[in-house]
């Protein structure tokens, strides 16, 4: 996991975005009577989002968070106010420091902390002809962010739920130390046993789960077939679900999109050592005074908790994450648990990783980088690829082989493997995204969504006229097999528009995304190790005996579980 940035580093050419084209103009959204809809906390209406789907947006699906509620386990949601919402505008994100790009779509400046902690809501997308009980499958998008950042109104599933006749749910969760935090106070202060628990945020998305499984006849979606889906941190807390108790049995499969598995164990994350992590016993002590019990803590202002966790530059700093807590994680974490038979949720799941998963935190490394102004280009192409190809194996090591070998071994069958390869981004001046991004980090995005609105105005730059027919073809070929499995469980061959889709065997064999003018999508065999990826890195004469030992110790620092196969196959 990074820092705090998931999409940052395009954020330094926005400049070269906005001088592409006039400011979108706001469009008044007004209230759809034939929306209504009746639930437990109230009346609901919402309005018409595109040509061809209805939403409703921040659905509270909890109680606040907040005061006596703060680093509790989620309670029930609370009954609408007069018993009607109108929802039809976003609510406030989740407590957050803001970065480059958050902090324009939120019209501050970077550094700053912005949300509320009345947050726990989720935003509902569905074919505009769809009436309550029309039993269509249901995706819930759970949103990256290294988990200290990012909402659910960055994404728009209106060309999803209609094009592929599903209902799609984006949801928020508590962020950073209010969704993770380990701390004995707490486990004392508990008024329920899940309140015990160190990653609420893990519980927030139970919760979520929970209220959709009561409540999403109404917006024409079966509860029967739930497929939870997510990027980044999104998809490392579908792993984490996956592995989870208190998640059994509330979702029927899955699909991680560039995800993770590390875990911290309770002793790491409440005492220190290992990435980095600022230990919580040490932060609570700076935010509460070193005696505080849990009443304290949850009175000490959002501001001075936060406080604690940024640097001296304002930025955020590294904290822990998915805690083996032995309440929402087990003991033994993501990995332990894939390996033991019934470890992990007995339902289908598709993992992938994109190829260039590492560009967009290597773009402006200034010393594989040139900038002028905002132009960025690679000083190198050759080293800068070089420099980028093997953490981003790596990557996909713990996202996508090492994960199903364990899950197969332990006896889960129903495992399907991609990996995303489109390169074909724009160009200004020397600026070519398709070298300096290419299949990065988060780019899969708008391909599964089919809405090319993700980036801000730097959109204008990555897709333009020249690649929007292979784009089409890849975002239908994509929303396909998406679709297809949340339908029925398998990607099978897309909706009959594809190949099958082979399941990931004792023969590698994964689902390569790409255009058809790069010959995809289409099978690919290949099973990649920390041993092979090294041992590739050690003879690679693209990079200097010192570049080589570099990138080494950054995919080490990275992922410290692989680190041994590169301490033995690198001299350095």
């Amino acid at each position: 996991m990074k820092r705090c940035v998931c999409l940052a580093a395009a954020a330094a050419l926005l400049t070269l975005a906005g001088c592409n084209g006039a400011e979108e103009t706001q469009v008044r959204i007004e209230a759809a009577p034939e929306t209504q809809r009746t639930l437990a906390q109230g009346e609901i209406v919402g309005f018409h989002s595109g040509e061809a789907a209805s939403a409703w947006l921040a659905i509270p699906y909890a109680a606040p968070p907040q005061g006596d509620l703060r680093w509790r386990a989620p309670r029930p949601a609370l009954a609408f106010e007069d018993g009607r919402l109108e929802a039809i505008e976003h609510g406030a994100v989740c407590p957050q420091v803001t970065n480059e790009l958050s902090a324009r779509a939120a019209g501050v400046e970077a550094g700053v902390l912005i949300g509320e902690e009345d947050c726990l809501t989720l935003d509902i997308y569905a074919p505009r002809e769809a009436a309550p009980e029309a039993g269509l499958p249901v995706m819930v998008w759970i949103h990256g962010g290294a988990n200290v950042w990012g909402s659910s109104s960055a994404y728009d599933g209106s060309q999803l739920a209609a094009e592929r006749d599903v209902v799609v749910v984006a949801v928020q969760y508590r962020l950073g130390p209010l969704g993770f935090l380990s701390h004995p106070a707490l486990r004392e202060s508990a008024g329920h046993p899940l309140d015990e628990a160190a990653n609420f945020a893990l519980l927030d998305l139970v919760a979520a789960l929970d209220w959709v499984d009561a409540n999403i006849t109404a917006f024409g979606g079966d509860a029967d077939r739930i497929t939870i889906f997510g990027e980044s941190a999104g998809a490392f807390n579908i792993a984490a679900l996956m592995a989870s108790e208190p998640a059994r049995g509330r979702f029927d499969a899955a699909i991680m999109q560039s995800g993770g598995t590390g875990t911290n164990s309770r002793e790491v994350a409440e005492n220190g050592g290992g990435n980095d992590l600022h230990p919580a016993l040490e932060a609570v002590a700076a935010f509460a005074g070193p005696d505080a019990d849990g009443a304290a803590m949850r009175a000490v202002p959002l501001e001075d908790v936060y406080a604690v966790y940024r640097d001296e530059s304002g930025a955020f700093t590294s904290l822990p994450r998915m805690i083996e807590d032995g309440v929402s994680l087990p003991e033994d974490g993501i990995l332990g648990a894939a390996a033991r038979p019934g470890g992990f949720a007995p339902v289908p799941l598709i993992t992938g990783a994109n190829r260039d998963e590492m560009k967009l935190y290597t773009a402006f490394d200034p010393q594989l980088t040139r900038r002028l102004g905002p132009l960025v280009w690679p000083r190198d192409v050759a080293r800068y690829q070089a420099a980028v190809e093997y953490p981003s194996r790596s990557w996909r090591v713990g996202a996508v082989d090492d994960l199903l070998d364990r899950l197969r071994s332990a006896g889960h069958e129903d495992l399907w493997a991609y990996r995303f390869d489109w390169d074909e981004g724009g160009k200004v001046l020397l600026t070519d995204t398709g070298i300096l991004l290419g299949a990065s980090h988060a780019m899969e995005i708008p391909f599964v969504f089919n809405h090319f609105e993700l980036f801000g105005p730097f959109d204008r730059v990555l897709f333009n006229d020249r690649n929007a027919q292979g784009r089409a073809a890849l975002a239908d070929a994509m929303g396909g097999y998406w679709g297809q499995f949340a339908h029925t469980g398998e990607p099978g061959t897309g909706g009959g528009a594809g190949l099958e889709w082979p399941r990931w065997g004792e023969t590698a064999r994964l689902m390569r995304f790409d255009t058809p003018a790069d010959g995809g999508p289409e099978v690919m065999t290949g099973r990649d190790t920390p041993a092979a990826i090294a041992a590739d890195l050690a003879a690679d004469t693209r990079l200097q005996p010192s570049g080589r030992c570099a990138v080494a110790a950054g995919i080490m620092r990275r992922q410290p579980a692989i680190a041994q196969a590169f301490e033995s196959g690198m001299d350095c």
